[in-house]
Formats: C-alpha cells, sequence, structure tokens
C-alpha cells in the first residue's frame, strides 16, 4: 500500500471539493478556494471519495500501474488544495554586474548582459513581483505552473561556475570553479 496515497487529505474550512465521474471511469476532481479554481482528471484505475471534510485516494488492486497512480493522484489533489487556499511562490535571485529585473506593466523586464531586455509575460494564473532589482518572486495557485514558469525563467541566463553570475533559486548553491593557473 502506498505511504503517500492511503493518507487522507483535510480539506479546510472555505474549500469546496467537488467529485464528477466522466464515461469513461475517470474522476474530474474540482477544488474551489479564496485564491481560484483548480480541476484535476484522476486515472479509472483509482476511486476518489469525500468523507466529512476530507478526501480518500482509493485503489482496487494491487497491479503496477494503479500502484504507480495512486501516490501521485494524492498528491496532486493535496496540491490543489494548498494552492487554492494558500498559492505556491518561487523566489529567484540575480547575481552579476548590470543584471537586474523590473516590472513592465504586468510583465517582467530584465537586463541580463544581451544587448537587448527580455521580456517575459506572465501565463494564465502567475503572477510577477520584483522587490528589489536583483530579487523575482513567482506566484500562483498552480505549483506545476508557478515552478515551470520559474525554470523558464532562470533558464534566460542559468549560473555559471566561474564567476556565479546568473539567475539562480533563493538558497541555492552553485559550485565555483577555478580560472586558469597563471605559470
Amino acid at each position: 500500500m502506498s505511504r503517500i496515497g492511503k493518507m487522507p487529505i483535510p480539506v479546510p474550512s472555505g474549500i469546496e471539493v467537488s467529485l464528477e465521474n466522466s464515461s469513461s471511469g475517470s474522476t474530474k476532481v474540482t477544488v474551489k478556494g479564496p485564491k481560484g479554481e483548480l480541476s484535476q482528471e484522476i486515472s479509472s484505475l483509482l476511486t476518489v471519495k469525500l468523507d466529512e471534510g476530507e478526501v480518500v485516494v482509493m485503489r482496487a488492486d494491487d497491479e503496477r500501474e494503479s500502484r504507480s497512480q495512486h501516490g501521485l493522484a494524492r498528491t496532486l489533489i493535496n496540491n490543489m488544495v494548498v494552492g487554492v487556499n494558500e498559492g505556491y511562490s518561487k523566489k529567484l535571485e540575480i547575481v552579476g554586474v548590470g543584471y537586474r529585473a523590473q516590472m513592465k506593466g504586468s510583465d517582467l523586464e530584465m537586463q541580463l548582459g544581451f544587448s537587448h531586455p527580455v521580456l517575459v509575460k506572465p501565463v494564465n494564473g502567475i503572477k510577477f513581483e520584483t522587490p528589489s532589482q536583483t530579487e523575482i518572486i513567482v506566484s500562483g495557485i498552480d505549483k506545476q505552473a508557478v515552478g515551470q514558469v520559474a525554470a523558464d525563467v532562470r533558464k534566460w541566463r542559468k549560473p555559471e561556475p566561474y564567476k556565479g553570475k546568473g539567475i539562480r533559486y533563493e538558497g541555492e548553491y552553485v559550485r565555483r570553479k577555478l580560472g586558469k593557473a597563471a605559470k
């Protein structure tokens, strides 16, 4: 039995969870909360039940496919509940002389050593914040989308190992290398 999959998901007050069975046998789970609404299709190999403020994910058999889906489905539903209640955010740091970020409307404009500024438009449900010129906060209710957008922003200038310049996650350690050895 999956240790993660068998744990019930507590539903806080103010969060509404609804289940809808489709003709293909899968279940559509919709979670509404103060920050928004998310929905997810759950495999037909699993059953999802709503019991007294808890969501429980169960599987019918111990086949390999249903075992692999069990913990994943529970985690996806839990991420939706936490997302519509609290939200998710990733913090990025910019390191380098002349590297900076600023907001231009709802878009993020970055100077990263290119001959032109880099403009990143937010995906649906994602917000950017720049508390300072060297900090970027990516926030939203969908955990996967927040992580993907943060990775896409970081991809513009990954931290390099010689001087450590680039965009990195908050607290990320960049292993430094020595430069050329002089004779």
